[in-house]
């Protein structure tokens, strides 16, 4: 991804971001380091329980957080589940952090006892609101979804333009090959067989220009669709937009 497109879509995801936590600056703050643009790619196929076992032994829960966070947002049936899970490593994470962060203060170390500092403050605001950091985080993660089939979708049209257009620069060099092949047999042909072979070449140029003109309405045809898929996209996404704004 390009740097200009890499910071098109944080600018996407903190105008969601703010959207969704409207005022509550604590919130945002949090999500805004927790939530992930692409989380199919981001957070482990691993399950929730190989990951929090992982966390158990190396003191890192973030990827069972990640993991959890999402797949509450993704899970509404079992909601209360997950902020259980959410709050169970939160409880887990404070305590690993509040052990690291006595062992530095003992070497009066304060750049990094105030940085587990942070890290516990922000596992404690976890736990006491992981409700609505599922809440906003199932709105969030819907939105980057449907973007993310969107692109894989828009990715797919333009592989099959690029292999339409490569075919009819295929056929276009075939074409010209042969009228210049059969220019070159007439130089050697009588006369007879000359005007049957320009007959056959008119013949040969009316065909080609109607399948080029075929092959050009399919190209004006897959452009109008294109367009009516992006319109529907954006009416789609601001259909969303508005449900978001109402609730």
């Amino acid at each position: 991804m390009s740097k200009k497109k890499e910071e098109k879509e944080e600018e996407k995801e903190e105008s969601l971001l703010k959207e969704l936590c409207r005022d509550d600056a604590k919130l945002y703050d949090f999500l805004s380091n927790y939530l992930l643009i692409n989380p199919l790619a981001g957070i482990s196929k691993e399950g929730l329980d190989i990951l929090t076992a992982k966390g158990e032994k190396s003191g890192n829960f973030r990827p069972a957080v990640d993991k959890a966070i999402f797949e509450g947002s993704q899970n509404p049936k079992e909601r209360e589940r997950y902020i259980k899970v959410i709050q169970y490593l939160a409880s887990k994470t404070i305590h690993a952090m509040e052990q690291e962060k006595e062992k530095v203060e003992k070497e009066k170390l304060t750049d990094q006892a105030a940085s587990f500092g942070r890290i516990i403050e922000d596992q404690k605001f976890m736990s006491e609101r992981a409700e609505d950091i599922i809440h906003a985080a199932s709105k969030f993660y819907n939105e980057k979804l449907v973007e993310l089939g969107e692109n894989v979708r828009r990715e797919a049209r333009e592989e099959k333009r690029s292999k339409a257009e490569w075919e009819e620069q295929r056929i276009g060099e075939l074409e010209k090959a042969g009228r210049e092949a059969r220019k070159k047999e007439r130089r050697g042909m009588g006369r007879e067989e000359k005007r049957e072979s320009e007959k056959q070449d008119k013949r040969e140029e009316l065909a080609v220009e109607e399948r080029r003109e075929a092959r050009g309405e399919e190209r004006r045809e897959a452009e109008r669709e294109e367009q009516r898929i992006g319109e529907l996209e954006k009416a789609g996404r601001e259909a969303r937009e508005e449900e978001r704004r109402g609730k």
